[in-house]
This record gives structure tokens, C-alpha cells and sequence, in this order.
């Protein structure tokens, strides 16, 4: 079973999109039992608190499925716990790296690389632009996916 854990700054936007669209795009293959799917925050600013509505919304408007949960903390034992830690922007990384103390297993990743794309996925809470965050972290996790199942790691 391949471990993901997807990480943005609170756990309520973009890591929580990618988190129940990357579960969608396994159900949807017949994968779901391959994969275990977690999102994280690097803050602690909306620990507790659920998927933020305009994600919901979005994820509702597309057929992906959701539930009810609260955001998270990345700690140093994720690092241990999952096979990829995948951040949405460079702040992301630049603070996985410190909670993680570094990345000796070449875990930690932006999304948007497994596109082929050197960019960061726009965080919605300061856009508003959920259609934007959408389109980027479809094309990660289509990437992402395709990669896996095609076997095995990335590096």
C-alpha cells in the first residue's frame, strides 16, 4: 500500500482537495485499497476545523465525494508514517522540511511536479479563485496517479 499524505498551510483548502480527489481518482481505477490518503497542515492556525466551504463546494460541483473532518498538524512522524509528502507551494516545503528536520528519503515533493510543471498551486483562502486551485490539483493528482499505478516509486 502506497502512502500519501498531502500537505498545505491550514489542512482545509488545497490539501484537503487533494486529499479527496486523489481517493476519487483511485475508487474511480478500483485502486482504493492501494492507497492510504491523509492531508496535513504546516500550521496550526485551523486545527480542528473542517474542509473549508468553497473546497466543498467545488468538490460537490465536480461529483467528488468528501467527508466531515478536521484540519491536522503535520508532526515528524508523518515523515516516517508515509511514503510521499506532497506540499502545494514552496512555503509548504520550506516548512515540511523543518517540522521533518529534512527529507533523507526524497519523500517531499510539490504537487505539481508529478505534472512536470516547477509552480505552485494558488492557496484559494487569499484568491477566492477555488476554480484555478481545482484545475491544479486535478492535473497533480492525474499525474501523481498515473505515475504510481504505472509501478511503483518516483525517485
Amino acid at each position: 500500500m502506497t502512502k500519501i499524505l498531502f500537505i498545505c498551510l491550514g489542512n482545509i483548502c488545497r490539501s484537503t482537495m487533494a486529499e479527496f480527489v486523489m481517493k476519487h481518482i483511485a475508487a474511480k481505477a478500483g485502486r482504493e485499497r492501494d492507497f492510504y490518503i491523509e492531508s496535513a497542515a504546516t500550521s496550526r492556525e485551523q486545527i480542528g476545523e473542517d474542509t473549508h466551504p468553497g473546497t466543498k463546494r467545488k468538490l460537490t460541483e465536480q461529483g467528488v465525494p468528501f467527508t466531515k473532518r478536521k484540519a491536522r498538524q503535520m508532526t515528524k512522524a508523518d515523515y516516517d508514517r508515509f511514503d510521499y509528502i506532497i506540499g502545494m507551494d514552496d512555503a509548504n516545503i520550506r516548512n515540511i522540511l523543518r517540522i521533518t528536520g529534512g527529507d533523507d528519503e526524497g519523500k517531499v515533493y510539490k504537487l505539481l511536479d508529478f505534472a512536470g510543471q516547477d509552480r505552485s498551486i494558488a492557496d484559494p483562502w487569499y484568491t477566492g479563485n477555488f476554480d484555478e486551485t481545482w484545475d491544479d490539483v486535478l492535473e497533480g493528482c492525474e499525474a501523481l496517479f498515473e505515475r504510481l499505478a504505472k509501478g511503483g516509486r518516483i525517485k
